[in-house]
């Protein structure tokens, strides 16, 4: 028995399908328009809650002591506020970014979730850099508000401290330098006339009885004030001049050496107290300022920290949100 084999119908071959995707690679992995508009959402939304944390008072405090926020509060609703408004402006500027870039055909998902955490994070670039760009000198005062005002005290504090050495080395160097300062006078003897003038008053009487004229009586004050401006000086008044400048008071007033002697001396007593008074204001003064310096970089140290975790967490939520965004876009 045989078979025979029709030469017509010849076998039929299936046919072989490619099952394999054309992936375009000449076409860029990054949809700019999408990543645009999310941070044009981003920063617009960063304005409008900047705004809202100035008018709430965020971002201000009370002249007056007492009044308003502390600085610990203060710096407590700043930062939280900050880090709302991070939050809230990168997450909707990367969700937009993921949500609105062009439909990647023939990618990897892996691929897919990269370039969409990298268009988030790209639309958080952006937007940051627009609201410097862009809000000028208030966004400058925002973001480096801390260094604006570690530059304020740290100024004020150099000026009081240099004021304060230099009330303390003229204390120290002329004691007529410390005096002037509290008295408002100058540390030459004419601005001690106060205080030898005093020296020749007279004792009460309602006449003086002093056969001094007025120009032996200016004479004797210039002296007298020489005299004591070097004695402050040296920190001591010696016997001789004590009891030199009792004669002269003596000569030019109506009071006699003794009593003379006596008011020289607490005269000179009282001043040298004054000087002390104005070296330890001077001390007090120079301390406050060291304090109130290293108190301002502390605060601006702690502020950039935070500053600078507010932003990481923008980039964080801005790129997760991004990918969010992407796999919405991929399920329809």
């Amino acid at each position: 028995m045989s078979i025979a084999y029709s030469e017509s119908a010849p076998l039929a071959e299936a046919p072989v399908v490619n099952t394999v995707a054309t992936v375009d690679t000449s076409r860029s992995g990054v949809s700019w328009a999408a990543i645009f508009a999310g941070a044009m959402a981003a920063a617009s939304l960063s304005l409008l809650l900047f705004i809202l944390g100035t008018g709430l008072g965020l971002s201000s405090v009370s002249v007056w002591s007492g009044e308003g926020l502390d600085a610990g509060a203060l710096g407590l609703t700043a930062v939280a506020w900050i880090a709302f408004t991070q939050l809230a402006s990168a997450g909707v500027g990367g969700y937009l970014a993921g949500r609105l870039r062009t439909r990647w055909q023939g990618v990897h998902t892996d691929e897919v979730y990269f370039r969409d955490t990298a268009h988030g994070f790209l639309s958080w670039a952006l937007a940051t850099l627009a609201m410097v760009a862009l809000m000028g000198a208030a966004a400058g005062g925002a973001v480096s508000g801390a260094f604006k005002a570690a530059q304020t005290v740290a100024t004020s504090a150099s000026s009081v401290v240099g004021g304060a050495i230099g009330a303390a080395g003229g204390a120290a160097a002329g004691g007529a330098a410390a005096m002037a300062g509290a008295s408002g006078a100058d540390a030459s003897p004419q601005g001690l006339a106060y205080w030898t003038g005093s020296l020749f008053r007279n004792s009460g009487a309602a006449t003086s009885t002093s056969n001094a004229t007025p120009a032996d009586l200016a004479s004797a004050t210039r002296e007298a004030g020489v005299i004591f401006a070097q004695s402050l000086r040296t920190g001591q008044l010696s016997p001789a001049d004590e009891q030199y400048l009792a004669q002269l008071i003596a000569r030019n007033s109506d009071m006699s050496v003794e009593d003379a002697q006596k008011k020289v001396r607490s005269t000179f007593d009282s001043v040298q107290m004054q000087i002390k008074q104005a070296e330890q204001k001077a001390e007090e003064a120079k301390q406050k300022a060291k304090q109130a310096a290293e108190e301002a970089r502390k605060a601006t140290a702690h502020s950039m920290l935070w500053l600078f975790v507010s932003l990481m967490l923008g980039a964080f939520v801005g790129s997760l949100c991004a990918t969010w965004g992407g796999r919405q876009r991929e399920a329809f």
